[in-house]
Formats: structure tokens, C-alpha cells, sequence
């Protein structure tokens, strides 16, 4: 993410190429159900985390790639019909909350973004409501940009949409577990309004992917994700407004 100022702009002059970037996957991945859902409290020890396959991220989105040490990440996905449940494995060799306020250059603080399309459908989202690019920052507030009443595409809270937490791992001082239930809303969302979130069921297909801030003091180094992007003029950094780049999941049994 960068500043709103010159996204606005850089949006304006982009949109129409990159509504154009191809899908970031071709196969979609599985996610499995789960009977019982996880309890969000940063620790990896829930039952419905024991199986599965970890998937990593490790795909450049911005910045420069960063050494083993300095960052790395993998996530695994489970789902009920209340919410998609993510557990997150952060290597972060420095966790910087530089901006008190959370819609204050939330990006170049160290944070979790998490992208979901209801339908897959894919398309533009920067100041509508057809996908969401939630940062989950490190006092556990989620923000995105949406259109706030004057139709203006403004950082805004999302609280009530992503539960998360983050604990430490207590014999491996930088590596942090991160879990989210995440409520998955389509693109009849009203920002303000009362909204029902999605009844999740079996087959229903997601556009999904993950990425992680890393930023040591006050500004973002590494973006790091989960699905590889094509870049528009040389820009990988397409998620927070090109859904057409997320990856793809369907929920399975």
C-alpha cells in the first residue's frame, strides 16, 4: 500500500490495464472443513491445524526480496459456514508499530493482508465493495479502503469483519503465530449499514490471497505474498484495488 493521494492518481491511470492482469493461479487450491472451528487466540494448538498442508509466501509484491532471517512466511486455511480460518506462521526478525493511529500509514507498518473476493469474480475493488484487502495490524485492528458517504475511497475500520490475534513463539523469540476468522462479505456490503455476512458452504469458490508488511522503523521494506502477480508498467503492488490477481480457492469437505 501506498499513500491515498497518489494512488487516487495512479489508479485513474492503470485501471484499465490492470483490470486486465491475468488471474494469479490457474488451479485453485482446496480448502478443508472444519467441525471445529479454532479458537482465535495466536496459539498454533488447535486441533483443526494438526492436518493439512502449509502453503508459503513467498512471492515479491514490493520492495526488495528479504533474507531468510529478516522475513518468511506460511499459512494454512480451514472454513466453517460462519468464517474462512487462518493460521499464519511469521518469521520477523523486528515487529515495528510505528503509527499509533491505524489509518495512518498502516502499510509501512508491520501487518497481515488479507485479500478476499466473495464470488472470484475478479475486477476492480478500490472504491467499491466487490473485494476486500484487509491489513490486520498489530494491536489487531483490520483496515481497508472503501468509499466512505461523500463516495470517496478512504482508509476505513473493518473491526467486525476479521477476528485476529498473534501471540509470540516462546522457544523461537521471532517467529509469531497469527490466526484470523475471517466473515466473508459480497460486494451488496454498505459500509455503516447492517450486513449479513456469507453463509459459507461446500463448493463455493473464493478468490484468495495473503501477503505480509514487513517494515523495520517506520517504513515497508518487503511485501511478501502467496500468489505470484504479472506486473502492470512494472507494478506488482495490485492487490489493494485488482482482484484479478488474487489466487482461487474452493471450499471442500
Amino acid at each position: 500500500m501506498k499513500s491515498t493521494k497518489p494512488l487516487v492518481s495512479a489508479f485513474t491511470s492503470t485501471l484499465l490495464v490492470a483490470m486486465l492482469a491475468p488471474a494469479a493461479q490457474a488451479k485453485p487450491d482446496s480448502v478443508i472443513f472444519t467441525a471445529n472451528a479454532p479458537v482465535i487466540d495466536g496459539v498454533a494448538s488447535d486441533a483443526t491445524w494438526k492436518e493439512g498442508e502449509w502453503h508459503e509466501m513467498t512471492s515479491l509484491m514490493w520492495g526488495t526480496s528479504p533474507e531468510p532471517s529478516d522475513f518468511s512466511g506460511r499459512y494454512k486455511l480451514r472454513w466453517d459456514k460462519k468464517a474462512l480460518y487462518l493460521l499464519a506462521e511469521i518469521e520477523d526478525d523486528h515487529l515495528s508499530d510505528t503509527y499509533a493511529n491505524p489509518l495512518e500509514r498502516y502499510w509501512d507498518d508491520d501487518c497481515l493482508e488479507i485479500f478476499i473476493d466473495a464470488d472470484a469474480s475478479g475486477g476492480d475493488h478500490f472504491n467499491n465493495y466487490n473485494a476486500f484487502a484487509y491489513h490486520l495490524a498489530l494491536d489487531n485492528q483490520v483496515v481497508d479502503i472503501g468509499p466512505n458517504k461523500a463516495g470517496e475511497a478512504v482508509p476505513q475500520l473493518y473491526n467486525n469483519h476479521v477476528e485476529n490475534k498473534w501471540q509470540r513463539d516462546i522457544s523461537a523469540p521471532h517467529k509469531i503465530y497469527w490466526e484470523a476468522a475471517v466473515r466473508v462479505f459480497d460486494d451488496s456490503y454498505q459500509h455503516g449499514k447492517d450486513n449479513s455476512p456469507l453463509t459459507l458452504k461446500e463448493g463455493m469458490a473464493l478468490g484468495f490471497m495473503l501477503a505480509y508488511c514487513d517494515a523495520d522503523g517506520g517504513d515497508r521494506e518487503h511485501f511478501m505474498g502467496s500468489h505470484e502477480i504479472t506486473p502492470v508498467n512494472g507494478d506488482k503492488n495490485l492487490g489493494f484495488k485488482d482482484a484479478s490477481v488474487f489466487g482461487k480457492v474452493i471450499l471442500a469437505k
